[in-house]
């Protein structure tokens, strides 16, 4: 037993490094407003997936039917989500050539299914918020949280442009921070400084919706899950009370 309480120790202090370092790597990530409920929240993100992400990125196991789920019909689908294909039962195939991608990005544009299962929605939020012109990168942009991403900022005109800008906290050590240099067109101006809330909430809508598409049955799985439970605490626990009372009466 003292030779297993060890082992375990000795794992751990191995390990509590490695996650202290992990850790410490880039900016701290914000929390993002994620409510899988918010159905208007889930069309609007669906909107800028289908219109933007798409045309590099695909969702090969994400049907358009499924976008039914949230209260869109077949033809709002068809006329406003569906550029690649005219059967609402195929996948969300990405309509770009492979090989031509990995010559423009350097690397072949990930599936996006499940990305918010692997990656969380905290780090997608920060991502898209992340953008900052970097004119040393191919395509001008880079991003906090992804170090020398080979990904363009699409949504530019929309956030407007940032630059990463070396400033001192209040104890004095330097970080980075990203100030916003040029308004994009969602940038409301407030008390004469621009700001990027309007983006921010889109950036939310998508990020909502990729979480809802990387599990699409999680709230109706969730409302099963409490059916069950009230069916389990109403019915099944007194049956199994009564039962044992009534089997053990004798004994006791």
């Amino acid at each position: 037993m003292k030779k297993h309480f060890r082992h375990l120790i000795a794992a751990l202090a191995l390990v509590l490094p490695v996650a202290a370092f992990a850790n410490s790597e880039g900016p701290a990530l914000e929390k993002a407003p994620i409510n899988v409920k918010d159905v208007e929240s889930l069309q609007r993100g669906a909107q800028i997936f289908n219109n933007y992400c798409l045309s590099c990125h695909s969702a090969s196991y994400m049907r358009y039917n499924r976008l039914q789920d949230l209260a869109l019909s077949e033809t709002q689908i068809k006329d406003n989500l569906m550029f690649a294909t005219d059967k609402i039962g195929d996948t969300m195939a990405v309509s770009m050539d492979k090989k031509e991608a990995k010559d423009w990005f350097g690397a072949t544009p990930p599936d996006l299914t499940v990305i918010a299962r692997s990656r969380g929605a905290d780090y997608l939020y920060g991502y898209m918020r992340g953008f900052y012109r970097d004119e040393s990168r191919p395509t001008g942009w880079n991003n906090q949280v992804f170090d020398k991403v080979g990904m363009p900022h699409i949504l530019w005109e929309w956030q407007g442009e940032q630059r990463l800008e070396t400033v001192k906290n209040k104890e004095g050590h330097e970080e980075h921070k990203l100030v916003l240099v040029k308004p994009g067109s969602l940038t409301k101006l407030e008390n004469g400084k621009a700001d990027t809330s309007e983006y921010d909430k889109r950036a939310a809508d998508l990020v909502n919706y990729m979480v809802y598409m990387s599990e699409p049955s999680q709230v109706k799985r969730e409302q099963i899950g409490y059916v069950v439970i009230l069916f389990l605490a109403l019915v099944m626990f007194p049956l199994a009370y009564f039962l044992k009372k009534e089997y053990w009466k004798d004994v006791h």
